[in-house]
């Protein structure tokens, strides 16, 4: 009767085990659609057997046990893959944020309006070759003011339109870190519930482990994270070298504003010294300078990426100046770009300027003359010393310069300043007048011929005639008509160069169209490497997939085997149940 009995117990084994693994399979299927979902496989396992007696063949052990049991659920990831496609979907994003944004700003340079921002580079030269044959025109001067008008309003637009690009940026980085803590707080919820079930030994958190592994992959598209998972099931995560999350915490991440731009950077709070509000030594949680490279995984995640397109300021002209100002924006495609349209309509600026109101260096002769006021009052310093000329003050060339039909002096420039004036006039103690250039300061930009501190001379604009195009005695003669010449070489001239390392000098038209290449390069290059990327995630996660996804096709498979199985089992029970009954029938 023991082993009657004992019969039972393995038809119910083979039952239970059954049912449980079609459960197991249809909770797969059930899933075959579920984000992060890992599917689970059922491991079988003899239950405890008893060895009655050996053979001395050592075949055919005379045994008794309980059947067969689930010995595991096993819930497989592959931690290799895991690694390698976080990274790679980080490598992704990031190169993705630069080729949307390179694409992005090319569009704008030759969409703007309509029209190409080019087109209004080409008619102000145009405007300029006609000028240069017909100085006292004044049909041809109005032209050239409303198409100098025109450019000016252009670049001041597409400036702007740079400018609030980078403030859509802004508000990505700071929509991404709030996104990057929500991830990293619920990251450490998991972990304290996943180590509170798995803490007896028996039981695998499956589901909070699919939610957790998802999670962690969301976050490797935002930033470059290293993840390593102790022996009681707890996740640590580091960002960028630095611990995010430990058994501890989520140390999350905040941002402080920059108080000119208004741009937001990412810091590590718990590695920040903020004891003094004056003076906060804020613990960065991205290097964004020093380039990129794939070599040193430095192009990963998202944020990143947005921070260095962003850049940490508005582009101005001077950054082009040298390889130290250059450094600042060189790897930010706005900033970049802002410096060089800046730059490009510094040179149409400052070009036009000139050959209306030519400066010259005041000479060893006038070197040491004092400077007095209209009223002879001496002119003073900071530290109330008389002002005098020096050898290489600039001032203007009254002999080469032509006035409008007023016949005032300093000539009226085109273009003017915001801060100051062209010059500032003063006098020797004979009353001899001299016209001193008031230099650029790049300190204060209100001073320098920039976008943002630039518009078209007022009185031109009330009265053309007041241009200049006549010699001090009224005459349309050599003096303009060198003026002319000027005008008319200003945009074949090649001096200028799109970055301090450039050696290729270019022209105002030259220098716009390698504006243009060098965006399409790099936004063809970034997309060319994210598509790559995109090849090779897809590579990654299909590997992953033969490891964690669900197959309808092998589940339905398993479901029929494990429905037979449940069968057999079923046919087994009722043969030892009716035997059971035929013993004990049969013996009353």
């Amino acid at each position: 009767m023991a082993n009657g009995f004992g019969s039972f117990y393995i038809g119910t084994s083979g039952l239970k085990s059954a049912q449980n693994a079609l459960n197991t399979t249809a909770n797969n299927l059930s899933n075959v659609d579920t984000a992060g979902y890992v599917r689970q496989q059922v491991l079988f396992t003899d239950m405890n057997y008893m060895t009655l007696k050996k053979t001395a063949t050592n075949v055919n052990y005379q045994q008794s046990g309980l059947g067969v049991s689930i010995g595991d659920v096993v819930h497989a990831r592959d931690i290799f893959l895991d690694k390698t496609y976080r990274q790679e979907a980080g490598r992704k994003e990031f190169y993705n944020v630069r080729a949307e944004t390179a694409t992005y700003v090319e569009d704008m340079l030759q969409e703007l309006q309509g029209e190409e921002f080019g087109d209004s580079i080409a008619d102000m030269w145009q405007a300029v070759q006609e000028l240069s044959t017909n100085m006292a025109d004044s049909t041809v001067q109005n032209l050239v003011l409303q198409k100098a008008e025109l450019l000016l309003s252009r670049s001041q637009s597409i400036y702007s339109e740079l400018k609030s690009y980078q403030s859509t940026l802004n508000d990505q980085v700071k929509e991404q870190v709030d996104t990057v803590n929500e991830i990293g707080n619920r990251i450490y919820e998991l972990n304290l519930q996943i180590q509170k079930v798995e803490a007896g030994g028996v039981e695998t958190a499956m589901t909070l482990r699919d939610e957790r592994d998802y999670l962690l992959d969301q976050l490797g598209s935002y930033v470059n994270i290293d993840v390593t998972e102790d022996s009681t099931g707890f996740v640590y995560v580091d960002i960028e070298g630095v611990r995010f999350i430990d058994d501890n915490k989520c140390y999350n991440m905040d941002v402080y504003t920059d108080k000119s731009t208004g741009f937001y950077t990412p810091y590590w709070p718990q590695l920040s010294n903020l004891s003094d509000p004056d003076n906060p030594k804020y613990y960065n949680a991205f290097k964004t300078t020093g380039g990129y490279s794939t070599e040193a995984n430095t192009d990963i995640g998202s944020i990143k990426s947005l921070l260095i397109v962003r850049g940490s300021k508005y582009g101005v002209s001077s950054d082009l100046d040298d390889e130290d100002s250059y450094s600042a924006v060189s790897t930010s495609i706005l900033s970049l770009v802002e410096a060089q349209i800046d730059r490009l309509l510094n040179a149409v600026v400052t070009k036009i300027n000139e050959a209306f109101s030519p400066n010259t260096e005041a000479g060893d002769d006038l070197d040491g003359t004092a400077l007095y006021d209209a009223d002879g009052n001496a002119l003073l310093d900071e530290d109330g010393n008389q002002l005098t000329l020096s050898s290489s003050t600039l001032i203007l060339d009254t002999a080469n310069c032509a006035v409008g039909v007023d016949g005032e002096l300093p000539p009226r420039e085109i273009f003017v300043r915001d801060g100051c004036d062209r010059y500032t006039t003063a006098y020797d103690s004979e009353g001899n007048a001299y016209y001193i250039y008031n230099e650029e300061d790049p300190t204060d930009k209100s001073t320098c011929y920039t976008i943002g501190s630039l518009t078209i001379n007022q009185e031109l604009k009330n009265q053309i005639t007041l241009m200049p195009a006549y010699e001090n005695n009224g005459a349309v003669d050599t003096v303009a008509y060198d003026i002319g010449a000027k005008l008319a070489e200003l945009f074949d001239t090649a001096d200028l160069y799109v970055s301090p390392y450039d050696k290729n000098a270019c022209t105002i038209e030259t220098y716009y169209n390698r504006i243009i290449t060098d965006l399409g390069t790099e936004g063809e290059t970034c997309q060319t490497a994210a598509e790559t990327l995109d090849g090779g995630l897809a590579s990654i996660d299909s590997m992953r997939q033969q490891v964690i996804g669900v197959s309808s096709d092998e589940e339905l498979t398993k479901m029929i085997k494990y429905q037979a199985a449940y069968n057999a089992a079923s046919r087994f029970f009722t043969v030892i149940s009716e035997m059971t009954e035929l013993i004990c029938t049969g013996l009353i």
